[in-house]
C-alpha cells in the first residue's frame, strides 16, 4: 500500500486494484490513473471532513470508475448531483457517464464492497462512523472523530462517560492486526491530546499509525514522540 497524507484527516491509499480516499476536506491530489477505480469514504459530515468537491474533481480528473461510502448523518441535501444511489448488486455495473454510485453506511456493521474490499464500521464518539477496511494488501483503520475528546474543563462525569464510549467502541477491534491506522491527536485537548491515541495503541496491534485532525500544527506529532519514544518505530511523522 502507498499511503498519501492530503491534508487534515484525508488520506490516500493506492493499493494494486484500487485507490482509497478517507474524508477529504481540501488540498491537492497526487496524479492519479484514471483507469484504477476509486472509492471515497466520507466519516461523517464535518465540514473538515466531508466535501463534496471532491466528487467532481475526480470527474474533472478524468476517473471513470468512482464509488462513494458515506456515513448516514449525512443528509440526502448534501450529497451532490453526481452521486446516485446502488444497491450492493449494482456495484458491478458499467458505471454511467458522470455518475458516481453511493451507499450509505450505518455504525457497528458490516459491508462487502467492489474490488475485494470489506469494511466494518464502529460508532463515533462524536459524528458517523469510523472505518476498518480490510483488502488484499492488508487492514487499514480511519477513526474519522472517533476519540476521547475530553479536556481540562469537562466536568468529571462526561469525561468518564466519553472514555467508557471510546474504549467500548475500539475495543470491538480487538483481535484484528491493523497494517496503517490513521487517528486523531488533537492539539486542541491541552494535556489530554493524545489521551485516544494511547489507549488505541495499548488495545489494538498496528504496524504504522499515522497522527491526524492536528489542525495545522504538525508539531504536536514531534511533542507526542518527545513524550512517548517507544513508539518512534511504527508512528509516521508528517512531511516538512
Amino acid at each position: 500500500m502507498k499511503i498519501t497524507h492530503i491534508h487534515h484527516s484525508g488520506f490516500l491509499v493506492e493499493t494494486e486494484e484500487v485507490y482509497y480516499i478517507f474524508d477529504y476536506y481540501k488540498g491537492d491530489l497526487p496524479c492519479l490513473n484514471p483507469e484504477k477505480p476509486v472509492l471515497v469514504f466520507v466519516s461523517h459530515g464535518h465540514q473538515d471532513h466531508y466535501n463534496p468537491a471532491i466528487f467532481p474533481l475526480l470527474l474533472s480528473k478524468g476517473m471513470k470508475n468512482i464509488t462513494a461510502v458515506i456515513s448516514n448523518d449525512i443528509p440526502r441535501k448534501k450529497i451532490p448531483a453526481e452521486l446516485v444511489p446502488a444497491s450492493q448488486d449494482g456495484f458491478d455495473q458499467i458505471p454511467v457517464q458522470g455518475h458516481i454510485p453511493f451507499i450509505k453506511v450505518y455504525h457497528s456493521q458490516e459491508y462487502v464492497l467492489p474490488y475485494h474490499t470489506r469494511i466494518q464500521t464502529l460508532l463515533s464518539t462524536d459524528s458517523g462512523v469510523a472505518f476498518l477496511l480490510t483488502c488484499p494488501e492488508g487492514t487499514i483503520y480511519h477513526g474519522g472523530d472517533l476519540n476521547d475528546w475530553i479536556t481540562e474543563d469537562t466536568p468529571e462525569g462526561e469525561r468518564r462517560q466519553m472514555t467508557g464510549m471510546y474504549l467500548a467502541s475500539i475495543k470491538q477491534l480487538k483481535g484484528n492486526s491493523i497494517d496503517a491506522a490513521f487517528l486523531p491527536l488533537d492539539p486542541r485537548l491541552g494535556k489530554y491530546y493524545a489521551k485516544g491515541f494511547l489507549a488505541f495503541l495499548e488495545f489494538i496491534p498496528v504496524k504504522q499509525v499515522y497522527p491526524m485532525h492536528y489542525w495545522e500544527q504538525p508539531e504536536i506529532v514531534t511533542q507526542f514522540l518527545n513524550e512517548h519514544p517507544e513508539y518512534a518505530e511504527i508512528v509516521v511523522a508528517p512531511s516538512p
